[in-house]
């Protein structure tokens, strides 16, 4: 039978979450700073409350049952609405505190997001910042976040997207000169599919496309890999191809650098292609303070730019 008291604490609740969010009890254990016997104890204290079964234990993993899954996914929203409510009470004195949690792909931690975090921590010193690296298409209210960062995805209903960095952005084609002196210069993106080429993968298991662009012509090229590195590698593969193990596609921005130094020569730059920049988003229902402050700081910081492309 379940306890006579129906409500279960929020520290139970949010601990849950973690679980939730985790999969694992010894991950949450160390996300939160306690011992998975805590956390252990606490998920049978909820479930013999709730009268039923939160979690299905295994000796490799944790699942949500049908009720833990319903209830994490009613939850994450209660729960960020309660931190916001908090963190606007906490920054109420014109002076913003709370966490910031941000869900991104590896591509903007190159070059985009880094130097904005370090400007806005130091016009906002009591906010703290976690940053969730993940180039799957995770659920941000499910991940916990207050905001992801996503390129040209569909968003849903209730949300909210800015710009942040670039409003466009390259794909680049690059090899070392040294590469290119034994095995020729490819003319046309087919060409690629009898060159040595170091292509990246995904963490959901995919490799990154290699798509190219002229006039009224778009090629989708999926050459053959003489190495393949994980995207959160990519400064190795471009290492590797600086060394002549072959032709990398992958940002302009992160390729420029060694482009202008002539470590890696352009190829094929006629067929680069185009696309939209990386954008922020978050759900249009709430904005806790730091999450608000953050949106109006990127405002700010990209002012200079629009105006200088409306001229």
């Amino acid at each position: 039978m379940p306890n006579s008291n129906p409500f279960a604490s929020l520290d139970d609740l949010s601990l849950f979450l973690a679980v939730s969010r985790t999969g694992g009890f010894r991950t949450a254990a160390r996300w939160l700073g306690v011992s998975p016997s805590t956390v252990s104890e606490t998920i049978a204290r909820l479930e013999k409350r709730l009268g039923v079964p939160l979690l299905v234990r295994t000796t490799r993993s944790v699942q949500l049952t049908d009720a833990g899954r319903a209830l994490a996914e009613r939850l994450e929203p209660v729960m960020s609405e309660a931190r916001a409510a908090l963190d606007d009470a906490a920054s109420s004195q014109n002076r913003v505190r709370g966490r910031l949690k941000l869900n991104v792909p590896g591509a903007v931690m190159m070059d985009i997001l880094p130097p904005l975090i370090d400007r806005f921590l130091a016009a906002h010193p009591d906010v703290h910042i976690e940053v969730m690296v993940d180039d799957r298409l995770v659920d941000i209210t499910a991940a916990g976040c207050d905001a992801g960062i996503r390129y040209g995805e569909h968003l849903a209903q209730d949300m909210i997207a800015v710009p942040i960095g670039p409003r466009r952005q390259w794909g680049a084609l690059a090899a070392s000169q040294d590469y290119l002196n034994r095995h020729g210069v490819p003319e046309h993106p087919r060409d690629l599919l009898k060159h040595d080429c170091i292509r990246m993968r995904f963490a959901s298991g995919a490799l990154t496309e290699w798509e190219f662009a002229k006039g009224d012509e778009t090629l989708m090229i999926d050459p053959p890999a003489r190495l393949i590195v994980g995207t959160s590698g990519v400064a190795a593969a471009i290492d590797m191809a600086i060394a002549g193990h072959g032709l990398i596609y992958t940002f302009r921005n992160w390729l420029d650098p060694h482009l202008e130094r002539g470590t890696l020569v352009p190829v094929l730059s006629g067929w680069w292609l185009a696309f939209d920049g990386p954008r922020l988003y978050f759900s249009s229902r709430f904005m806790p303070a730091p999450l608000r402050a953050f949106v109006d700081f990127v405002a700010q910081q990209r002012a200079p730019a629009d105006r200088a492309n409306r001229l």
